[in-house]
């Protein structure tokens, strides 16, 4: 039961900054047609600048928080504005293969400022400690915090998209762009904005993770494959879909890599069937060391049954 309760609260935390990512690449692909593959690097990039802020400049954790995400969105507006407009008139491949591109050079232009190493962001001393015991195990403060901010963020998403004219108007450009133009708004600058705002949430989810996973150049490529994963699993297009899909494979994968059940314990029951097998060496090793295949597990499955997604919609 300790195990568990722990695993539902760290597989939640985790899903939400899943999503929080997801989020934003979703908008970017139900507005700009492209799925922007220089996303996890905002990420990477959204944890380096809260640590430089934070650290490196001793503004402090606080500081650096309300700045990654706005130098992401400073970044990603000039990216949409320089590169993205300039290649996307002439079909999407020029998009999908400038941000895979993109991807690349700010990899390596933060493994050359800051270093192949992991660097020292460290949990802001104001929350790191324990919030509550239950069943005998201490949860987080910061991990608290996490979700609470990730809650607080999207709910202002969700009412900025569904409760405000702003809102309507970008809605409404994912659908039917022309009608939008046609009517006086200026939907480069739109597209512009919503880009800047996916790289924005990219950002705040690496300032509020980098401290817990760690923060170095690998953190772009280690969490992208997962990323990818979920937002085909939701649904193209679908934030709906990619909330279903990020609290799914957060929890699935947490509880996973918690558990210390074996191939065999599940198997036990058929032992008389299987003749032995479930006592195999190869079958006594725990489900945790499979972790990392459940994404593609889960992948495989939705898009074998339902190959829109969980929520995408059908063409």
């Amino acid at each position: 039961m300790q195990s568990l309760a722990l695993g539902l609260f760290n597989g939640v935390s985790y899903g939400m900054l899943l999503f929080l990512m997801a989020a934003g690449l979703t908008l970017v692909f139900s507005m700009l047609g492209i799925l922007n593959f220089a996303h996890p690097a905002f990420y990477m990039l959204g944890a380096y600048f809260a640590y430089t802020f934070a650290q490196l400049l001793g503004l402090g954790y606080w500081s650096g928080l309300v700045a990654a995400p706005l130098c992401c969105a400073l970044l990603g507006g000039i990216v949409e504005r320089w590169l993205v407009r300039r290649v996307i008139r002439f079909g999407l491949l020029g998009p999908l293969v400038l941000t895979f591109g993109l991807e690349i050079v700010l990899v390596e232009a933060v493994t050359l400022l800051w270093g192949k190493q992991p660097v020292a962001y460290a949990v802001p001393r104001s929350l790191d400690f324990p919030l509550f015991s239950l069943y005998g195990i201490d949860y987080s403060a910061y991990r608290a915090f996490t979700l609470a901010m990730t809650l607080v963020v999207l709910g202002g998403l969700y009412l900025l998209l569904r409760r405000t004219r702003i809102g309507t108007t970008v809605r409404a450009s994912l659908s039917h762009p022309e009608i939008v133009n046609a009517l006086g708004h200026n939907l480069p600058r739109m597209r512009t904005t919503v880009f800047a705002l996916g790289a924005a949430l990219a950002g705040l989810a690496g300032a509020l993770s980098g401290n817990l996973i760690g923060t170095d150049p690998g953190m772009a490529n280690q969490l992208g494959t997962i990323l990818m994963i979920v937002i085909v699993v939701g649904g193209l297009g679908s934030l709906a879909g990619a909330f279903v899909s990020s609290l799914l494979i957060g929890v699935l994968q947490t509880l996973a890599v918690s558990t210390q059940i074996s191939w065999a314990n599940l198997l036990a029951p058929l032992e008389s069937v299987m003749h032995g097998i479930a006592s195999s060496d190869a079958l006594t090793q725990p489900l945790s060391r499979f972790a990392p295949l459940v994404p593609f597990a889960i992948v495989i499955v939705v898009l074998a049954i339902r190959p829109r997604g969980l929520m995408g919609q059908r063409h």
